[in-house]
């Protein structure tokens, strides 16, 4: 499966590159605005990956020549360029799953809070973006950045996913599945989506305020 990640330059669309290139068989897509960057750190990322003994090629492109490639699209960019970077492709979203990761968050003196749009959720957001006929899946919201990319690190993660249509958040949940130490579990439909995005503030707020937590998951027994 092709999966490409717009902004996969970023924190978060590091470590997913990472970890699906080394764990899986997938080809991935490593998006950007500009495709020199975007193709720069698809470099860095394969040399990383060649210092472990894996050869492997990842493509680098402009956004939205990596959404027009792909049978998923994660579009892992700050929650307040997604709206933006989602139309931006939205012509190259054809035939693909939709996937959404961001948060919206705000920091004062007390912490980091839980920041919604008017629609209710940051996924919300990606889908009311998003084509009619482009499913939206929200998921990945609550993963430490710092330990998904480093490859050294071992994971021990529940990931929840939201998302209304079926076939769409099977394609996704089986893609993060296949990361070692995820387990992606069903949160139901996409209106449950700010309930999973509302525990990363709460994840970064523990682990700010206790010792060896800084890289914090989610875990359910």
């Amino acid at each position: 499966m092709q999966i490409a990640l717009l902004g996969g330059t970023g924190d978060i669309g590091q470590g997913l590159a990472l970890r699906w290139v080394r764990d899986t068989t997938h080809d991935v897509i490593v998006g950007s605005r500009k495709a020199e960057k975007a193709r720069t750190m698809a470099d860095e990322y394969e040399t990383e990956l060649a210092s472990r003994d894996y050869d492997v090629a990842i493509a680098g492109l402009e956004n939205r020549d990596a959404a027009a490639a792909a049978d998923v699209v994660v579009c892992s960019v700050p929650a307040y360029y997604l709206s933006d970077t989602i139309t931006s492709v939205a012509d190259a979203l054809e035939d693909a799953v939709l996937v959404s990761p961001a948060v919206g968050m705000q920091r004062d003196e007390s912490g980091v809070h839980y920041n919604p749009p008017g629609a209710g959720s940051v996924t919300a957001l990606a889908a009311k973006a998003a084509p009619d006929d482009v499913p939206v899946v929200g998921g990945f919201h609550n993963l430490a950045a710092g330990k998904l990319a480093n490859l050294d690190a071992d994971l021990d993660w529940d990931v929840p996913f939201v998302g209304d249509d079926a076939d769409a958040k099977a394609t996704v949940t089986a893609l993060a599945d296949g990361i070692e130490g995820i387990r992606p579990l069903d949160a139901g439909d996409l209106a449950n989506a700010a309930e999973v995005e509302s525990l990363t503030p709460l994840l970064i707020n523990l682990a700010a305020n206790n010792e060896r937590m800084h890289d914090l998951g989610v875990k359910f027994h």
